[in-house]
């Protein structure tokens, strides 16, 4: 995981829990995830690496349309709280979205 300062962190956590869960457990303050995960806001916006892309469930349409209200929408894109977390993640390269 890079935070927007470009650091980069390896982050673990356990299944169960969605991506947002998890980098907010292991203190990352810049996912606010004002909605708490419920899918109504997009600030726990990520940007997957393009390679991890296709390991992940498919975008929804509630989710299409938050990333929309974002100015730094790419096509790599997605919010956090839409990924669960689980081994199938490992490696899964992450940058957190500049905020809006």
């Amino acid at each position: 995981m890079t935070t927007r300062d470009g650091v980069q962190h390896k982050v673990e956590g356990e299944g169960g829990r969605s991506l947002m869960e998890t980098l907010r457990q292991a203190g990352f303050d810049e996912v606010l995830a004002l909605c708490g995960g419920s899918c109504s806001c997009a600030t726990c916006h990520v940007y997957v690496d393009e390679a991890d892309l296709a390991r992940l469930p498919s975008l929804s349409e509630t989710e299409s349309d938050l990333l929309d209200s974002s100015e730094h929408r790419t096509a790599n894109s997605r919010l956090s709280c839409q990924i669960p977390f689980g081994p199938y993640l490992e490696g899964l390269r992450v940058t957190i979205a500049p905020e809006d």
